[in-house]
């Protein structure tokens, strides 16, 4: 029998054989330069097709540049495509090689074919090569005025793209005003909407040092031009409807009437099939509405249905993109989306991300009339075998959980996951347990009974188990083992590898100490001895801290680390209001979908639209900042100011004195003095322990921030006359260098004028006026009634900075600075010439 025919594989075009291929390649096209044999251009599109698939995966073909120049020869358009695809991509990297085919380009730009003059036209503004700027002024201004639109689309891009080789000779051609003719007059919409993209990026470039320019750019956004787009915007594309929408939203109406006038023009394009096109309408809706709360709460109800339609149809890509917007929307307006809530199930076959964005608007929108179904809901995706998931689920019944006032069924289900045989649930359900009884303390006896059923050695995630430890401290009263337990996790310290922990674990053994004291006393020395060696700072501190008051007063101690309490009525948000209010801000972008104001995942060049106001906001979500972080209320049924932005409702609810401590039940504890007894009887290396003074005191009030004035013999002189550069200069990057380096050197708050709060519509207001000052702004953001700055001035006579941050609330005329400066003895100096200047804006 004869053997099998070996099968003859022809070589991969992507694949070369040898070294001489790219030589042979050279060869042949050489040979059908020429040629007007008949099928030559059939041998042409092989040979094209490996050039160009040696191009792709990397190989070097630039040496075969003459010869693709000259079988470019041809009406073969396929053959013209590839062609132009080769000299885009080596002509910028070898610009002389792009001479040879200037004229070629050129040729086919006044070809018959408008295929192919669009073609050549858009492939000669690609060469991005300043040395050739002027062979594309005559074929730019004969496409812009050719007769077909194909080749007027290619056209208005090019003139952007010419405006980025060289920019004055762009604008000195005066192909701008071309532009905005043609954006005015011309019958086919897609050349329109390249226009209005291409003058917008034009425009806003030269705004900067162009008051001409400044005046277009402003004109854009005039009546009779938003108006002529709204009444085309059926014909564009869905890209061209967006970019339309983009811009209506940045019009100004005069009037109620004219809001209703645009909304009622692009009620219809809130059923487009298109994403992107409803975004972009909701986005107008939004924005033009925000100031008419009624109107604006409506808004929401309309859009509603479209949101949610979309969210059901598409990939699921697509849907987790639309269902950022919706998660942004209902975290603003929970109570809208409160009756739909069964739209935010997930299902069993939808990728995770998008069921972690349903299980957070769940959880937003429960409340009395269908906490018990979310619930009920959530409980059975605790199941699921996507742990991630599973885990925020429990998390979803737990914030649920907080944010009722009939949690009886919910404890319930809480105390069920502590009983699964699954150390995530029981970990997870720990932790809400420690929540729930931080705000609901009267759920003590239930929750504990089973806790105390929960073995240490079982709970292995650090949060879980200083959630464990934190409840045996608390209530070691109720726990008949709770000393002996905390014990054993002393014994066991150098195994414990989580800082969180063994803070805990000291705070809890002290609790417990007060508590029961014969019990716990061998428990605590252990644990302060331990605390001294600990290698991390914080751990070592706690225990110097708990050691020196034990030492000072037992009783003291005690009020310190185990005061009466309160229950916890609102728990910190994670993210500022002016982070949400910034995002809402960016509806319709990446932002939404990031959940992260832009200026946090974007370079400074790259902002766009933002980058003034943004060039400086990272500094505004800095340490500073967190610590003074106010809790976000969640909006309720009944709320009139469903509508207002995040940083509004906080100003107008005030702020919770009681949202950091917790009631703890009543016991029978030992006494301070029994418990001072067990102290004496201590085993411990005894730290040398300074001794006390008022001075000494003071200093630690003054450390610990309690604000105790320093004493002073006498009363200060007044300070100088503070006389400021007018002419000072800071770039961003000193600044921000600066802002992190010095600390706050004074924080105030002001009164704003009436007439200044009525003035300061626009930041640019208040910047000419500070700037009559001396006092620079570098960069501002915001909009009524919520606007940011940032400062700077200099002092005259030497190179000493001051740098602010200006928060103001024109609704409540409220202004608070922070003040930063290299000396810090002129601070009050400043601030007073700042609350000067603030209190003539207006006037």
């Amino acid at each position: 029998m004869a053997p099998p025919a070996q099968s003859q594989r022809s070589p991969s075009p992507s694949q070369p054989s040898g070294k001489s291929e790219v030589s042979d390649l050279k060869t042949q096209l050489r040979q059908l330069a020429g040629s007007r044999a008949q099928g030559v251009d059939d041998s042409k599109r092989e040979l094209f097709k490996k050039v160009i698939s040696y191009m792709t995966i990397g190989i070097d073909v630039s040496s075969l540049f003459g010869e693709m120049v000259m079988c470019s020869a041809t009406s073969d358009i396929v053959l013209k495509k590839m062609c132009y695809l080769y000299v885009g991509n080596y002509a910028k990297v070898n610009p002389d090689l792009a001479l040879l085919t200037i004229n070629f380009l050129q040729r086919d730009c006044k070809d018959m074919d408008p295929m192919i003059r669009g073609l050549a036209l858009r492939s000669l503004c690609s060469l991005r090569v300043p040395n050739l700027v002027e062979y594309l002024m005559g074929p730019l201004g004969s496409g812009l005025e050719d007769n077909n639109s194909y080749v007027r689309t290619v056209a208005t891009i090019g003139v952007l793209k010419l405006y980025h080789i060289s920019a004055s000779t762009c604008v000195d051609t005066d192909f701008p005003a071309t532009l905005k003719h043609l954006m005015l007059n011309d019958p086919d919409t897609q050349v329109v909407a390249n226009c209005l993209s291409a003058l917008q990026e034009i425009w806003s470039a030269e705004a900067r040092t162009s008051e001409e320019a400044s005046r277009e750019r402003e004109a854009l956004i005039s009546k009779p031009v938003i108006y002529y787009f709204l009444n085309r915007i059926k014909e564009f594309s869905e890209w061209g409807q967006c970019l339309v929408l983009e811009l209506v939203g940045k019009y100004v109406p005069s009037d109620g009437n004219e809001i209703f006038d645009i909304m009622n023009l692009l009620e219809d394009r809130l059923h487009h099939a298109n994403s992107a096109v409803v975004l972009a309408t909701i986005k107008v809706f939004l924005q033009s509405t925000l100031s008419m709360t009624d109107v604006h709460q409506q808004v929401y109800e309309r859009i509603k249905s479209p949101l949610l339609t979309l969210v059901s149809s598409g990939s699921p890509e697509q849907s987790y993109a639309v269902l950022s917007h919706l998660h942004l929307l209902v975290m603003r307006a929970p109570y809208v989306f409160s009756s739909d809530y069964k739209h935010f199930y997930c299902q069993y076959n939808e990728p995770s991300y998008v069921k972690k964005l349903k299980l957070e608007m769940l959880t937003a929108v429960a409340n009395e009339n269908n906490t018990y179904e979310i619930v009920t809901e959530l409980c059975e995706y605790a199941a699921n075998v996507d742990i991630p998931i599973a885990r925020e689920s429990i998390r979803a019944v737990g914030k649920i959980a907080l944010q009722q006032y009939d949690v009886n069924a919910i404890v319930d289900r809480l105390l069920q996951f502590l009983e699964m045989e699954k150390d995530y649930v029981t970990a997870e359900a720990l932790v809400l347990v420690k929540d729930l009884l931080r705000k609901y303390p009267q759920w003590s006896h239930d929750c504990i009974a089973v806790v105390g059923n929960i073995s240490s050695k079982n709970v292995q995630e650090p949060k879980a188990k200083a959630a464990l430890i934190w409840m045996l401290g608390e209530y070691s009263q109720d726990m008949q083992d709770a000393p002996y337990i905390l014990e054993s996790l002393v014994e066991n310290w150098d195994e414990e590898h989580s800082a969180e922990v063994r803070l805990h674990l000291l705070t809890a053994v002290m609790k417990c100490f007060f508590k029961r004291p014969p019990e716990t006393q061998k428990a605590l020395g252990a644990a302060l001895a331990a605390g001294l060696a600990d290698f991390h700072q914080d751990v070592h501190d706690r225990a110097l801290f708990y050691y020196r008051l034990l030492q000072y007063n037992v009783s003291v101690a005690e009020q310190v680390v185990n005061p009466p309490k309160q229950a916890v009525s609102v728990f910190a948000d994670t993210q500022s209001s002016e982070i949400k209010d910034r995002i809402f801000d960016e509806f319709n972008s990446l932002s939404v979908v990031y959940q992260k104001p832009s200026y946090m995942f974007t370079d400074k060049e790259h902002r766009g639209p933002f980058e003034f106001s943004d060039e400086l906001g990272s500094l505004s979500v800095g340490a500073e900042s967190a610590d003074n972080m106010v809790p976000v209320p969640r909006v309720e049924a009944n709320d009139k100011d469903l509508l207002l932005s995040t940083s509004e409702k906080e100003e107008t609810r005030g702020v919770s004195n009681n949202d950091t401590v917790y009631n703890a039940p009543s016991y029978d504890g030992s006494s301070p003095a029994t418990a001072a007894l067990q102290m004496q009887s201590l085993v411990i290396s005894n730290p040398a322990v300074p001794g006390h003074t008022h001075q000494a005191s003071l200093a630690i009030d003054d450390l610990l921030g309690l604000g105790v004035p320093a004493i002073t013999s006498a009363p200060a002189p007044s300070p100088p006359t503070l006389k400021l550069n007018p002419k000072a200069t800071l770039d961003p990057g000193t600044f921000q260098q600066k802002w992190r380096k010095l600390h706050i050197a004074l924080s105030q708050e002001y009164a704003l004028s009436p007439q200044g709060a009525a003035m300061l519509t626009t930041p640019q207001a208040l910047l000419r006026h500070m700037q009559g000052d001396s006092i620079h702004c570098i960069a501002s953001g915001g909009q009524s009634p919520n606007f940011k700055f940032f400062f700077f001035a200099q002092k005259v006579e030497e190179a000493s900075n001051f740098l602010v941050e200006c928060k103001i609330n024109t609704s409540s005329g409220k202004v608070q600075m922070n003040i930063k400066a290299d000396d810090q003895s002129t601070s009050q100096a400043f601030s007073a010439l700042s609350q000067s200047a603030l209190s003539k804006f207006g006037m």
